[in-house]
């Protein structure tokens, strides 16, 4: 348990402001310096490298996912009144409205103006340039924990009871590949390469598919559900990206290995004291960043060992995200606290864009 780590330091504060509520999620614009975030009271403000704007006021009900569309242009909010709002820069332009759901999970296309939004079993396809539902998918087998359409836009996963199923984006209307699990699919994540598919589940497990192989793999010996997974956009000499997994306060890195019967090393890395809310792998890079409810988000190098623990919450941290470029880091905390480091350049904190 080391809160200091390091007396090196790689990023240091930019900005801080706090919300009135504890941050839901968090979201930068793949292309500038604008973050976007949410509030358990229901608001959604700006940021643009120092100025926060406004979107929505705290209104008592939950926003709890949010995220830019791909080309920087607009953003979506879903959230505990089933209504799916998006923004084109400061302008709120629809409103999807959708009684009696709640809203809790949405996820653009990384190539259209695609929308997939949760709906109790369903997963509703909406086009921005449209203005039109595309599609509504039926999971069926429970409510949808999870959403993710793979780095070419082609195919789009949903998980949940049972499993994992994977609709083709370009033939709506054939049926899913299923990835059938005797379990719960609560956390899932393609890499981003396309090649793998992984899925940490209730029962204490993780299954990675790799594509067009019909032979998961299946990691086992979870001290807990797995709540988070976070692939590497950097790659191994293999080739293959590595996959971070977070289950109670502990964090397993698995490398794939040469021999395809051996499957995926891992290492187990300790230093959190209390449940881990959120990891991510920094832009093209081995660098890992874990948020926690201790209050401590750690950097670690390689995905092996501390350099760094950022602090500045009074509570716990509840959200983390990098910036596209890795120039900045943001966190959001369980009393609403708002923080965004920079990376130090020659003992300077970074300021360019």
């Amino acid at each position: 348990m080391n809160p200091t780590a390091s007396k090196t330091k790689e990023f240091e504060e930019h900005y801080s402001t706090t919300l009135s509520d504890y941050v839901t999620a968090i979201a930068w614009s793949p292309h500038d310096k604008t973050l976007v975030a949410t509030s358990a009271d229901g608001e959604v403000v700006l940021w643009n490298d120092g100025q926060l704007t406004t979107l929505q006021t705290g209104s008592g009900t939950s926003i709890d996912c949010v995220a830019f569309s791909p080309d920087g242009k607009f953003v979506a909010v879903g959230g505990q009144d089933g209504k799916v709002k998006i923004w084109q820069g400061t302008e709120l332009i629809t409103t999807l409205d959708n009684p009696r759901t709640w809203v809790d999970k949405l996820a653009w296309s990384p190539k259209s103006n695609q929308l997939a939004f949760s709906l109790g079993r369903y997963v509703q396809v909406w086009d921005a340039d449209t203005q039109e539902v595309v599609i509504t998918l039926n999971f069926d087998t429970s409510t949808v924990l999870g959403i993710d359409w793979r780095s070419d836009g082609q195919y789009l996963a949903i998980g949940g009871y049972k499993g994992v199923k994977i609709w083709d984006g370009q033939n709506w209307d054939q049926e899913p590949y299923i990835l059938d699990m005797p379990t719960v699919s609560t956390a899932m994540a393609w890499s981003p390469d396309g090649k793998f598919l992984a899925s940490g589940n209730m029962d204490r497990s993780i299954t990675v598919l790799e594509w067009n192989n019909p032979d998961p793999w299946i990691m086992r010996g979870f001290p807990g559900k797995i709540r988070q997974l976070a692939w590497s956009q950097a790659t191994t000499q293999l080739g293959a990206p590595i996959l971070a997994s977070s289950s109670v306060e502990g964090i397993v890195v698995w490398e794939k290995l040469e021999n395809e019967d051996l499957g995926w090393e891992s290492r187990i890395l300790t230093n959190h004291v209390d449940i881990i809310t959120a990891i991510a792998f920094a832009p093209n890079s081995f660098l890992l960043a874990s948020a926690a409810s201790d209050g401590w988000l750690c950097l670690w190098k390689k995905a092996k060992q501390v350099t760094q623990v950022l602090t500045g919450v009074s509570g716990g941290f509840s959200s983390l995200a990098w910036h596209p470029q890795g120039k900045f880091l943001a966190a959001g905390g369980d009393k609403g606290e708002l923080l965004v480091w920079s990376k130090v350049s020659r003992g300077q904190g970074f300021r360019g864009s």
